[in-house]
């Protein structure tokens, strides 16, 4: 199924893939069939499966500097982590999910796409510690903040950056786990805006610095 990619959301995604903009096509396409027949993408959200999920989730390429290694947790149908891979070929990118049959899904897509800057591994991320090594770690729809800091800045092992692409609950969740953040060390966290004068709706994002 082909999901066209018009208007604002064209600009963007041009903007963002530049000559890679092919292989984010066809990633949507994936969304879009066996995606959904398997059950990471829901029906109703295919036309805006740009708007919604790939640009919103590409744009945080802006807050992660060159040659970067990124764990992507929860990483479920490859949000963020297989936008960032497409647009990022510089970047080393560890998606890390749980569920067989997801994991079985990301295989398929990246080996389609080509994509050889990405290593899939099958793994809760508290498990995942240890066997990762990344200067940032990005996750989308996981877990209130409170929780998300639990098992993601263990992967850091004591530097680098948790970029979670959140709503307009940020701030609050900030608050709720203010003191866990504490214990980790967190150096810095704030509320940045990716994709500002690109997309209609651009993203929010909680960057945790330790």
């Amino acid at each position: 199924m082909t999901v066209p990619c018009e208007g604002q959301d064209l600009v963007a995604a041009t903007a963002i893939f530049g000559d890679r903009l092919p292989l984010a096509q066809r990633y949507v396409e994936h969304l879009a069939t066996t995606g959904i027949e398997r059950g990471l993408i829901g029906p109703r959200g295919v036309p805006r499966l740009w708007a919604r999920h790939v640009l919103n989730c590409a744009a945080v390429q802006e807050y992660i500097a060159e040659g970067a290694s990124v764990a992507d947790v929860g990483s479920g149908a490859g949000l963020p982590g297989l936008c960032l891979a497409i647009a990022r070929p510089d970047l080393s990118i560890t998606l890390i999910e749980p569920l067989e049959r997801r994991v079985i899904w990301l295989h398929e897509v990246v080996e389609d796409l080509g994509l050889e800057n990405v290593k899939i591994l099958r793994s809760r991320a508290e498990q995942a510690v240890g066997q990762v090594e990344a200067d940032v770690v990005t996750a989308r729809a996981v877990s209130a903040l409170v929780g998300l800091v639990d098992i993601t800045l263990p992967i850091l092992r004591g530097t680098g950056e948790l970029l979670a692409l959140k709503g307009r609950s940020a701030r609050e969740e900030i608050k709720k786990a203010k003191k866990k953040l504490n214990r980790f060390g967190a150096r810095e966290t704030e509320i940045l805006t990716a994709g500002e004068g690109l997309l209609d709706e651009p993203t929010t994002v909680v960057r945790v610095t330790l």
